[in-house]
């Protein structure tokens, strides 16, 4: 494996208890994790003084670092002025929390769409709002990751190239997810070839069409294998491949999804979170090995 990938994860899909978080992940040997929720909070429920006070000596006795932040920012409806005005706040507290992690990124998303109602009628009121997200890390020196969620505006690869343009911000990228791209109906490889300019940052979640259920990462329609190969191969990427396994019905997914979790996770495809997370792990190794 190069030098210049890293393999991170949501490590809350372990457990709940950050301390098994922990122990999880550096028995397998690795050293970074995204940080989306800890001991039952979601990171943006933390002070400063929570995080350094709570997680940070753990995060240092265990020699994990941070990857990426794994905020809710822009999981809020498209019209709730007031949802928003609290994520601003939130968002210049997540990278004050950022910075003392020595994190660069924060992942985010791009508003939810009323139901029934056309997205690409939001476009400009969407775009309004992320430039108010933008001016935020520039300010703090982050990078926001953007990811293709489920049921935002920026869920198919044609919208979100049309964030992208219109941001034009090294401050606001794209963190690519195989499996919600397949959920959406999308081609991966269509949706990589479009956005390749602005992935800075991998999920690796899969998933299949027919019933939109999350797989093993390999096993479904993501082409997760063939467009890694080409990534690290062909096109010099460098960074974090971060497992998103959604296997197992894990504590945080129901506030997570929009739709049921079990919509996602029809049945526990292991016995408990690390042994879900373990198998994407190995998976994942296997698919590098082979690269």
């Amino acid at each position: 494996m190069k030098e210049n990938i890293n393999i991170s994860g949501f490590a809350d899909e372990i457990s709940s208890d950050f301390t098994k978080q922990m122990e999880t992940v550096t028995a397998l040997g690795m050293h970074y994790i995204s940080l989306r929720s800890a001991d039952g909070k979601g990171i943006a429920e933390y002070t400063v003084d929570e995080v350094r006070e709570n997680l940070m000596p753990r995060l240092a006795q265990y020699g994990v670092k941070v990857s990426s932040i794994g905020s809710p920012i822009g999981k809020v409806g498209v019209e709730d002025e007031e949802g928003f005005e609290k994520q601003l706040v939130d968002l210049e507290r997540l990278c004050e929390i950022a910075k003392m992690l020595d994190c660069r990124y924060i992942r985010m998303f791009s508003f939810f769409i009323p139901e029934g109602k056309n997205a690409d009628d939001y476009r400009d009121v969407v775009i309004e709002k992320l430039r108010r997200f933008d001016a935020i890390a520039e300010k703090h020196g982050i990078v926001l990751l953007h990811e293709n969620e489920k049921d935002i505006y920026g869920d198919t690869a044609a919208r979100c190239k049309i964030i992208f343009d219109a941001l034009a911000s090294p401050h606001f990228r794209a963190a690519f997810d195989f499996a919600n791209f397949v959920q959406c109906g999308e081609d991966t490889e269509k949706c990589w070839e479009l956005l390749r300019p602005y992935i800075e940052y991998i999920h690796i979640k899969d998933a299949v069409s027919d019933d939109k259920e999350n797989v093993l990462c390999g096993t479904g329609e993501g082409k997760i294998k063939q467009l890694l190969t080409r990534a690290i191969r062909d096109e010099g990427y460098e960074g974090f491949l971060t497992l998103e396994p959604h296997l197992v019905l894990f504590d945080a997914l129901q506030s997570l999804e929009t739709e049921d979790a079990k919509n996602v996770i029809k049945e526990n495809k292991a016995k408990d979170g690390a042994e879900g997370y373990t198998m994407q792990y190995n998976a994942l190794k296997e698919i590098l090995d082979a690269i």
